[in-house]
């Protein structure tokens, strides 16, 4: 959509009820609800640093509750935390997280924004994440968000002190408040490139970790008799929504406080102690903003509230059809006063990377920014209140999932795909269709427009996609700068409107009771799972043919002959017979059975290609791309499909190449390694492709299993918190340990004071745990001779380069005196920490217990990380005796 074309959208009204943007609440809760909002016109702007930092009692007390305009600007989207859900990690976790903030605000009625910021790990102070992030330049974008929402009153969740816990946390406080201060001023920060100058009134901070220091307090637990629960219950599902954080909580009923803290205000009592409200002093109501609007126009406004105030009165929750005629006037009203003052603010539009986002101009006697706002929410609110009362629904359904798009811009022909738009209306009031239209594509010659739909009836029209781009993360497009942001610009859109630009979308122009409303929903393959029952996919433009190896990383053993099976995933989306052709660009001493090989695919077909691949390496990075070749044209696209049921499903593209990590290690002799997978976790994996002989163990197999034949046991990252069943059946490891074998565990976070029995001697983890989160701090052998440090693989300097993210996580503070520390290490002008990689005797065995963050070194093929993994799989050595039958 071009910027005029946005800009036209805004400006002419029009109600977007997509998936992407609505809260939850449906029939009479929704309608009544929306009812009530009409003609509140405040709006708060909260900001923290990652998604789950927010405080979503507060927001759904305020959007909910109080019918405020609510918005949650998160500076990054979480991609350098950790996975509780599967192995996505990194901008594949972000684009989770992404889609985790949008369930939570469909849940709690907020809406919410990003950054540019990329979220590069745990930080430790302020100092260490300006490093990171160009401070000016992220700064820059809260401003934008700032001057695009135009908040009344910020609220930073953070204090922007170190009692913050994380550098990121404590950023996102310091540069709130610089935005409150700056966001007016067009010299640090101008019209052109930001947007036009905005004033907050009054700026607060959370008060949810110091209750004594709060201002204000309010009842988040306040029971909505409409919606049915309290919003801390609906805060509590929204919460909920953070699933690859393990953040689910109680949906707790009875009176619970939320608790802020007036920094500083422009208006209200000077006393802060004394505020009754967040909007003391700012009249969020018409009162004020009435007298900004032309004389003429007054009255008309007037005369629209009393009319929706009359309309509340006469709602009736079980036929609200009396309402609908009265909506309707009181909309043609407020689009006359809105059509009377003047044009609205310019749209900030995103300009190319390197090049300013510009503000679309405004013709003269615009109207002031706060009350186009107003105009706009109340218009906004009214038009939902119209649909909702008038029965009205649109569905946009699909014979199939995607549809193709050609790579090579040669062959410009694009495929379509068939869509078909039904029109219910499910009330009492007839209805007309004016058109329905997909991804712009109105009426066509012969096509038939302004169909009459009665009560209790739909209309029915079908349609054509057709596919121009693919649809992938917006934000990914360009890639990142440094590393540490993005380049993708910010502009004036939250994230689900800009989501929504890229989607497959049908919008229908309809009339109730003589006034028109546009309605946008996205286009969907529908089907019925026998499990889950009414599934329903957005349609998607995808690569016509993608290419997909079997991983983006794999190690191989450098120096020694190796084979390997390379499997190639070839899909085709096109609706015929397509075929396609497959070679392998191999790096230097690696050859494949055969140069290329040609299958044909069938319609929307895929199959797997093994290629059987030999040689010999040096050392290093190298690269292994695959090709295929159809109809002429050249694919070199991979796609990544990120699918859980609480999130809509994402797909994330690449090119169709791994990288092989060609690393030195020995092996250790006769091994065979047992392996318990935890979360987010390739270790297996790892162990696969450095030809180490690796079987994977159930945490339910566990009582059945036969132990004794494995030389070491392996339990990978938080594995405990993640299984139950694991917990409770720990005592089988700690036995199989204690008759001689090695069992090593990696790091669990600090909830596993949570679990005292599952170490064989006490630890303490303390809150923050301790973590060395510089990837390149100094390592400190504190062992040197002992074997894991030894065999079969001499750890050294080399070892501990190119780490990444950082050195080890969720380090135990205190560890009984039997655990030997063989590492120490710390972050700069930190305590010394020894809880890197601890080694106890256990009976005849050992028992190690691993922090170093291999889970994160492993999946980028650090070479280090897999001659160390090596070494503590060395059951044999390290025991020194007969384990499972091998010396």
């Amino acid at each position: 959509m071009s910027a005029a074309a946005i800009a036209a959208a805004l400006v002419a009204g029009g109600r977007t009820m997509s998936a992407q943007n609505v809260t939850l609440d449906r029939g009479a809760a929704a309608l009544g609800s929306t009812l009530a909002g009409i003609g509140t016109t405040g709006r708060v702007l909260t900001i923290a640093a990652h998604p789950d930092d927010e405080d979503t009692p507060v927001i759904a007390w305020l959007a909910k509750g109080r019918h405020v305009e609510t918005a949650y600007l998160s500076l990054t989207r979480g991609d350098g935390g950790q996975n509780l859900l599967g192995n996505e990690l990194g901008e594949a976790l972000g684009a989770i997280r992404t889609q985790e903030l949008l369930s939570a605000r469909r849940i709690d009625g907020g809406r919410q924004y990003f950054t540019r910021a990329y979220d590069f790990g745990f930080s430790k102070n302020a100092e260490e994440t300006y490093t990171h992030w160009p401070k000016d330049s992220i700064l820059g974008d809260v401003v934008r968000v700032v001057r695009a929402f135009r908040p009344h009153v910020m609220v930073a969740f953070f204090s922007g002190t170190p009692r913050d816990g994380h550098g990121h946390h404590q950023v996102s406080g310091l540069l709130a408040r610089e935005a409150y201060d700056l966001a007016a001023d067009t010299v640090r920060f101008p019209v052109q490139g930001f947007g036009l100058p905005w004033t907050p009134q009054k700026f607060y901070r959370s008060a949810r970790q110091a209750p004594d220091s709060a201002t204000l307090r309010v009842n988040v637990g306040e029971y909505d008799a409409l919606l049915g629960r309290s919003y801390y219950e609906i805060a509590a599902e929204s919460r909920s929504q953070h699933k690859s954080q393990g953040f689910g909580v109680l949906q707790r009923k009875g009176t619970i406080f939320g608790y802020l803290s007036r920094e500083v205000a422009r208006v209200g009592p000077d006393d802060a102690r004394r505020e009754q409200s967040l909007f003391d002093g700012i009249d969020t109501t018409w009162t004020a903003l009435r007298a900004k609007l032309p004389a003429t126009a007054q009255p008309v406004l007037d005369s629209a509230l009393r009319t929706i105030a009359a309309a509340r009165v006469a709602y009736r929750a079980d036929d609200p059809s009396s309402i609908v005629v009265p909506l309707a006037q009181a909309l043609r009203q407020l689009r006359a006063v809105r059509n009377a003052s003047g044009s609205g603010p310019g749209i900030l539009i995103a300009g190319r990377p390197g090049s300013a986002p510009s503000l679309s101009r405004r013709a003269p006697g615009q109207a002031p920014p706060a009350l186009w706002d107003a105009l706009a929410t109340t218009i906004d609110r009214a038009e939902r209140a119209l649909v909702l009362a008038a029965g009205v629904a649109v569905e946009a359904t699909a014979p199939r999932a995607t549809f193709p798009v050609r790579e090579s811009v040669k062959l410009a022909v694009n495929d379509s795909l068939p869509v078909t738009i039904t029109v219910f209306n499910r009330g009492r009031v007839p209805v007309q269709l004016m058109s329905a239209s997909v991804a712009g594509l109105g009426l066509r010659p012969g096509e038939i427009g302004n169909v009459a739909i009665s009560p209790d009836s739909a209309a029915v029209l079908n349609r054509w996609a057709v596919a121009f781009e693919t649809n992938s993360p917006w934000w990914r497009a360009f890639g990142r700068k440094q590393q540490d942001w993005f380049q993708a610009p910010i502009d004036a859109r939250t994230e689900a409107q800009q989501q929504e630009q890229r989607a497959t979308m049908v919008q229908a122009r309809l009339t109730i009771a003589g006034e028109e409303v546009t309605l946008n929903e996205p286009v969907v393959y529908r089907f019925a799972d026998p499990i889950k029952g009414d599934q329903q996919v957005p349609v998607s433009a995808v690569p016509g043919i993608t290419v997909n190896l079997g991983s983006t990383m794999e190690y191989i053993r450098a120096g020694v002959p190796v084979e390997r099976f390379v499997p190639v995933r070839i899909q085709s989306s096109y609706p015929h017979d397509t075929k396609v052709l497959v070679k392998l660009e191999l790096p230097e001493g690696l050859k494949a059975d055969s140069v290329e090989r040609a299958r044909m695919l069938g319609p929307d077909g895929a199959t797997i290609l093994t290629f059987r691949v030999r040689g010999l390496v040096k050392e290093g990075r190298l690269e292994l791309v695959a090709l295929a070749v159809h109809d002429g044209a050249m694919s070199t696209s991979s796609v990544f499909t990120i699918q859980y049921d609480h999130i809509t499903p994402m797909r994330l593209y690449g090119a169709s190449g791994m990288y092989l990590s060609a690393v030195a290690a020995k092996l250790p002799p006769r091994a065979r390694v047992g392996y318990v997978k935890g979360v987010g976790d390739t270790g297996l994996e790892a162990l696969e492709q450095l030809d180490i002989a690796v079987e994977k163990i159930e945490p339910s197999m566990l009582t059945s299993t036969d132990l004794s034949r494995f030389t070491s046991i392996v339990v990978g990252p938080r594995a405990y918190e993640a299984s139950d069943v694991l917990v409770r059946n720990n005592g089988r490891l700690l036995d199989y340990a204690n008759k001689g074998g090695t069992l090593i565990v990696q790091y669990g976070a600090q909830d596993m004071n949570r679990f005292p029995s599952v170490v064989p001697f006490p630890m303490q983890w303390g809150r923050p745990a301790a973590r060395v989160t510089m990837e390149h701090a100094p390592v400190t052998v504190l062992q040197p001779a002992h074997p894991l440090l030894l065999s079969p693989n001499r750890i050294g300097a080399t070892d501990w380069a190119d780490w990444v993210q950082e050195r080890a996580t969720y380090m135990p503070d205190t560890f009984d005196k039997r655990y030997t520390p063989l590492l120490a290490m710390n972050d700069p002008n930190e305590p010394v920490q020894q809880g890197g990689l601890l080694v106890a005797p256990l009976g005849k065995g050992r028992y190690v217990y691993v922090t170093l963050a291999l889970f994160r070194q492993l999946p980028n093929g650090v070479p280090g990380a897999a001659r160390i993994l090596a070494n503590l799989v060395n059951g044999g050595a390290v025991v020194g005796r007969k384990v499972g039958g091998v010396e």
